[in-house]
C-alpha cells in the first residue's frame, strides 16, 4: 500500500500535510481506528505467534497482556471519540461581555511513538490508538529487541495504512535520532530512565513536547492483618506475569516480620501450583528477552541468599521465579529495577519504617499494599500508581489515567487520558464586533480601578452570562 522508503520522506510529508490541516477529521479518524482493530483481529495468530518468538508467552497470555488491552482501547476510544473531539464552551469574564470563551480540541501534528520490547504489541499500538483518535499522523519505531513482533508491526501498519498518516520504522536508535533531528510535534517514551535523560538532553534545544512513561522500584507491602492467601496469589501474578519483564511488577517486598515463615510457604506452593514443579515445563512461563538481560539478572542473584528458585538456562534464557532473602541496602539488586522473576524479601515491624524508607527513594511508578493501613499509604506515599489488596490490575480501567512521577515518568495515558495527551487545547475567544466596552481603553477615569476590581472579580452575573455548555 506505500510507496514511500525512506523515514525522511515519510516525515517530511506527514509534517506538510499536519501544517496544512494540524487536525484529520473526524470521520477518517473513525475509519482508521475500526481499520486498525480489524487488522489485529484478522492477524491474531500471527501476532501470538510474534509474541511467543520474542518472549515465550502463551496465547491466553498474549491476549490478556497484549492483544486484548490493546482491541479494548480501541473499542473505548472509538465510542467517546465525538463528544471528546467537541470544541467546548468554557466561563468567559464579565469584562469581556459579551464574548464568548472555548477550549478546542487540536492534534499536536506528528507524533513519534518510541515503544519498548517487554510488552512490544500493547506498548506499541496502545499509544498508537490515543494518537490517531485525537487526529494525529504518526511514527512508530518499535524495539530491535523484540524483532519478530517488530517485523509484524511493520508489515500489518505499512501494508495497511498511508504513510501520510501512521508509518512504522523498523526499531533502530539511528531511526529514532533520525526523526527527533527533524523535529516532531510530540514524543511519546516508554523505557528506562536512563535512556528517557539522553533523549531529553538531546531534544532540549528543540522544546519538544514529551510524555515519558518509564519505570523504577515499584515496592510491596504486606502488613500484619493482611489476607495472605490474597496477598500471595496477587503478587505472584503480578510479579511473574511476562516473567518478570513489567515495568509495573512489584519489585521488591516488605513483610511484616510476623507474617514471614507463613508468607514464603505459601507463596512457595502458589507458584507451584501455577507453572509446576519445573517452571521451565510449562507453557504459561515466558523467558527473559535475550541474553544480555539473562546476564544482567544472573548477576542479581546471590546463591547464598536463594529461598527458592534461583534456576537458570542460558541456552534457553530461562530463569525460574526467585524469591531472594534480605538483600543487602547496597546490594545491586535493591539498587537497580529488576524487571525479571527475582523478588527480594524484607522484613518490617512498624508501618513507619517502611515510609520512611520509601520516603528515601525515588518516587516509583507503583507501590503495592496489602492490609488495613491503606488510608496512610496512600495519603503519606507518592507514585505513579497504587493498588490496595491488588498489585497491576490498576492499568485495567479506561478511567484511571496511567503515568509515573518524576524518576518513574512524566505524564499519563489510557482512556480519555491517552486522547488528552495527544491534544493540544487551544483556547478561542469570539468577541462581539460591534460591542465595545469604552472602559478598557485609556485615558483611565478616577474610579476606573475600582471598576476594574469589581469586573474582574469571580461572581454570580459572570457565571450567568457566561454559561458553560
Amino acid at each position: 500500500m506505500q510507496t514511500i522508503i525512506r523515514e525522511e520522506d515519510v516525515m517530511l510529508l506527514q509534517k506538510q500535510l499536519s501544517r496544512q490541516m494540524p487536525t484529520v477529521a473526524i470521520k477518517e479518524r473513525i475509519k482508521t481506528l475500526k481499520h486498525l482493530r480489524s487488522v489485529i483481529l484478522s492477524h491474531l495468530d500471527e501476532i501470538e505467534q510474534a509474541l511467543f518468538e520474542d518472549l515465550h508467552k502463551s496465547r491466553e497470555e498474549s491476549y490478556m497482556t497484549e492483544t486484548g488491552i490493546v482491541l479494548s482501547e480501541i473499542s473505548y476510544q472509538l465510542k467517546h471519540l465525538k463528544h471528546w473531539s467537541r470544541k467546548k464552551r468554557v466561563h468567559s469574564s464579565l469584562s469581556l461581555f459579551p464574548s464568548k470563551a472555548y477550549r478546542v480540541p487540536q492534534a499536536y501534528g506528528v507524533v513519534l511513538i518510541v515503544s519498548p520490547w517487554n510488552y512490544p504489541l500493547q506498548l506499541s499500538l496502545l499509544p498508537l490508538a490515543g494518537a490517531l483518535a485525537a487526529g494525529n499522523r504518526v511514527l512508530l519505531n518499535p524495539s530491535l529487541q523484540s524483532p519478530a513482533t517488530t517485523s509484524l508491526l511493520q508489515k500489518l501498519i505499512n501494508d495497511n495504512f498511508p504513510a501520510e498518516l501512521v508509518y512504522c520504522l523498523g526499531g533502530s536508535i539511528d531511526e529514532t535520532n533520525k526523526i527527533l533531528e527533524q523535529k516532531p510535534d510530540y514524543l511519546f517514551f516508554t523505557g528506562s530512565p536512563i535512556t528517557a535523560k539522553l533523549i531529553m538532553s538531546k531534544i532540549a534545544d528543540k522544546l519538544i513536547p514529551t510524555t515519558l512513561e518509564l519505570g523504577g522500584k515499584s515496592p510491596i507491602i504486606v502488613d500484619e492483618d493482611a489476607d495472605l492467601s490474597v496477598a500471595v496469589r496477587r503478587i505472584a501474578l503480578g510479579k511473574f506475569i511476562n516473567c518478570g519483564q513489567t515495568c509495573i511488577a512489584p519489585d521488591y517486598l516488605f513483610v511484616h516480620s510476623s507474617l514471614k515463615q507463613r508468607f514464603i510457604e505459601q507463596f512457595k506452593a502458589f507458584v507451584s501450583s501455577e507453572f509446576g514443579e519445573n517452571p521451565l515445563q510449562s507453557p504459561f512461563y515466558g523467558r527473559i528477552i535475550n541474553s544480555h538481560h539473562f546476564d544482567r539478572l544472573s548477576l542479581l542473584i546471590e546463591q547464598d541468599k536463594v529461598i527458592f528458585g534461583g534456576k537458570t538456562i542460558r541456552e534457553q534464557n530461562y530463569i525460574s521465579p526467585t524469591l531472594i532473602d534480605s538483600p543487602a541496602p547496597d546490594s545491586p539488586i535493591m539498587n537497580e529495577e529488576i524487571f525479571g522473576p527475582l523478588l527480594p524479601i524484607l522484613t518490617f515491624d512498624t508501618i513507619d519504617s517502611v515510609l520512611d524508607h520509601l520516603r528515601l527513594q525515588e518516587r516509583p511508578l507503583a507501590l503495592y499494599y496489602f492490609g488495613s493501613k491503606n488510608k496512610d499509604i496512600v495519603d503519606k506515599t507518592t507514585s505513579g500508581g497504587c493498588c490496595i489488596n491488588d498489585t497491576i490490575m490498576h492499568i485495567v480501567p479506561h478511567s484511571l489515567p496511567f503515568g509515573g512521577v518524576g524518576n518513574s515518568g512524566l505524564g499519563a495515558y489510557h482512556g480519555k487520558a491517552s486522547f488528552d495527551t495527544f491534544t493540544h487545547y487551544k483556547s478561542l475567544l469570539v468577541s462581539h464586533k460591534h460591542i465595545d466596552l469604552p472602559f478598557k481603553y485609556p485615558p483611565y477615569g478616577k474610579h476606573s480601578y475600582t471598576l476594574f476590581r469589581r469586573l474582574m472579580r469571580e461572581n454570580v452575573i459572570c457565571k450567568l452570562l457566561s454559561p458553560t455548555f
